[in-house]
């Protein structure tokens, strides 16, 4: 769109209006957010109830265990409430009727504030596990509430508010300083800085001029901005990160979810051996029953796998977290788990390891075409693609002001090319590779010049085109797209962690040589049409393991999906591959490739760690109290205490 085209009203009338919040800053550990939670607020007053009816039992047992009575309930009811709906609605048992059963069982033999305590401890390490996954799924989700709800719309020199939704591609909107900007569009006046936090999470403002293009979601700065919108709400770059964020919140890495399925089973064993332990020793060793029944609620509190449950997601949610504050979103913690265990990095090469723009820096017509005509030809052949090099050309023409010709019967050729008619005469625009299958014939020395030139222009890093007419070569386009900067940096600090790096590209060998100096990646695949990716990621798969594909493109979605995690690019990646890939990098940067696979593999760690020392604890105790004999409190605070342990462990990813 041609901003001339446009009454713009003057932006100073327009000035005014009611300031929106800005992009949420990542959260830091809070005490008062964590105390004004409701289950803390329940298991601390549990708490206190508890320490005021001990102090009290000296002079009034009956006060004393009606306050007891009262600390049961307030700290213990919500997780009773769990695990009976959970029995009635599933027929399955797990931690939390197993708590309260001891805490129950222990009042019943008179020892109220062990039972107290019990419910105290749990309820503390409860509302602590609510709190960091709340905290952690805030620091993925807060970025939702910041959906733009209505746009000021432009239309014949007057404004009207409207709901996100009625918009549509090509209308005009006015962002005013500190608002929302409503939907993805492009800057058509106005200059102004832009806080894209919510969606790369980039720290600074971007400068947005005309020409420029912004986000749904991100926070216009200190100048009005007037934008012209180019998706539809529900296609906006923001409304697919919404998706990916209730995608990850609901999606449990299999590690959880084999948790969660031994869970239900070992707390069925649990309650079994506990019902033994009340009825044989009696009969079988002469016990009391006060006695065997005390033993057997030690038992059950210390045999409850409550830090085993606990040991997973809230490092799993907390590595997450972290990652989105990056820019870096994931659809699950499947894929973090995943992720954790790569041996390969495949990236796809145009627009992931380059820039992905190409620029035409050779355009040789044969003999007895003209160079303008001819070139006027291809952009116009061109023209009907959106393939980046195709669009490279179309961008030549337009600078050296060439008029295009009309087109008929214009077709893509998958995995080679374009073709179209112009004036009766067929052309064709593709890969130079034809070059190796044309027959030689009259003009074989013809041939033989343009493979010449174009082994020289592959040696120089250039990708090759050809250009036919009636299988006759008429002239050959090079174009170089350079590489990102960061390429060479984001494939060193792979290395470093010992995870191979592969490049797979439709170019040419040679020209998929030349980035591959220049980036220094180990492995290198060229010539590959999109189901050749597909069987090069299996096969990398069945010779290294975990592979991880990252790619822009339609034609890399096939991969994607084929690879153990996909990586999609967030900032210039297609919807097909953002639909696909299991992870998303919003601000494009894969030099934080590395740093992610780290934090991934810290998570596994952590989880280990949580799991191992859960039931190196649930067996300790287990045997101290059948070899020896424990007290109640002991097996609680050991008990409970190894659960806050493992969770504040997981906490410590979101630093």
């Amino acid at each position: 769109m041609q901003t001339s085209s446009r009454q713009l009203p003057h932006h100073k009338a327009l000035s005014g209006g009611k300031q929106q919040p800005r992009s949420p800053q990542p959260r830091r550990f809070d005490p008062i957010a964590m105390l004004s939670n409701s289950e803390m607020q329940a298991a601390l007053g549990s708490g206190a109830l508890m320490l005021i009816a001990w102090a009290v039992g000296g002079w009034s047992e009956i006060l004393s265990i009606v306050i007891y009575v009262i600390s049961y309930t307030l700290g213990g009811w919500s997780k009773a409430k769990e695990g009976v709906e959970l029995l009635v609605k599933e027929r399955d048992l797990d931690v939390n009727l197993l708590m309260i059963a001891a805490a129950l069982g222990a009042a019943t033999i008179g020892y109220w504030n062990e039972g107290a305590m019990l419910i105290f401890i749990f309820a503390l390490s409860g509302a602590l596990e609510s709190y960091t996954m709340e905290r952690s799924k805030k620091d993925i989700s807060s970025l939702m509430a910041l959906k733009p709800a209505t746009a000021v719309r432009i239309e014949k020199g007057a404004m009207s508010e409207v709901a996100i939704d009625q918009l549509v591609i090509g209308d005009l909107l006015l962002v005013r300083p500190g608002e929302l900007i409503p939907a993805d569009g492009k800057v058509c006046q106005g200059e102004s800085s832009v806080d894209q936090a919510s969606i790369t999470g980039e720290s600074l403002p971007v400068e947005k001029s005309t020409g420029s293009e912004v986000f749904a979601g991100t926070v216009n700065g200190e100048g009005p901005l007037y934008i012209e919108v180019t998706k539809s709400a529900a296609n906006t770059l923001f409304a697919k990160i919404i998706k990916m964020v209730e995608e990850a919140e609901t999606e449990l890495p299999d590690s959880q979810r084999f948790i969660k399925r031994l869970e239900a089973i070992y707390a069925r064993v649990v309650v079994a051996v506990t019902l033994l332990l009340i009825t044989l020793p009696p009969l079988l060793m002469d016990w009391s029953w006060s006695a065997t029944f005390y033993k057997a609620m030690v038992f059950l509190v210390v045999a409850s796998p409550c830090a085993l449950v606990s040991s997973i997601m809230p490092a799993m949610l907390s590595a997450i977290s972290k990652s989105a504050r990056k820019g870096i979103l994931f659809k699950g913690g499947v894929h973090l788990e995943n992720m954790a265990r790569t041996s390969v990095v495949a990236f796809d090469k145009t627009g992931t390891l380059t820039e992905g723009t190409p620029q035409v820096t050779d355009f040789i017509a044969g003999d007895g075409y003209n160079r303008n005509e001819l070139l006027a030809i291809s952009a116009s052949i061109e023209n009907m693609s959106r393939h980046p090099l195709a669009e490279a050309v179309v961008r030549k023409a337009a600078e050296e002001n060439l008029e295009l010709h009309g087109v008929l019967e214009s077709k893509s050729i998958t995995g080679w090319g374009i073709e179209g008619e112009i004036d009766g005469q067929l052309w064709k625009i593709g890969k130079s590779n034809l070059l190796d299958e044309l027959v030689k014939s009259t003009e074989g020395a013809g041939l033989e010049h343009w493979r010449s030139l174009r082994q020289q222009l592959e040696s120089e890093g250039k990708t090759v085109s050809i250009i036919l007419t009636d299988d006759q070569v008429a002239g050959m386009i090079a174009l170089q797209d350079t590489v990102r900067p960061q390429a060479a940096a984001a494939v060193r600090k792979l290395q470093e962690l010992g995870i191979k790096v592969a490049m797979l590209t439709g170019d040419r060998v040679a020209t998929a040589q030349v980035i591959a100096g220049k980036t220094g990646v180990d492995l290198v695949f060229a010539d590959l049409l999109p189901e050749d990716k597909v069987i090069q990621i299996k096969a990398l798969r069945e010779q290294y393991g975990h592979v991880v594909m990252v790619g822009d493109g339609v034609n890399d979605a096939p991969a994607l999906a084929t690879a153990t995690v996909g990586i999609g690019m967030g900032m210039k990646g297609s919807g097909a591959a953002l639909e696909i890939a299991d992870v998303v990098l919003m601000n494009d940067n894969i030099e934080e490739i590395a740093s992610t696979i780290s934090l991934a593999r810290r998570s596994q760690r952590i989880v280990k760690q949580n799991m191992i020392f859960a039931v190196s604890v649930i067996t300790v105790l287990m045997i101290s109290n059948f070899v020896q004999g424990i007290a109640l409190p002991f097996g609680v605070i050991g008990h409970e205490g190894s659960t806050i342990l493992v969770i504040l462990n997981g906490l410590r990813l979101l630093r």
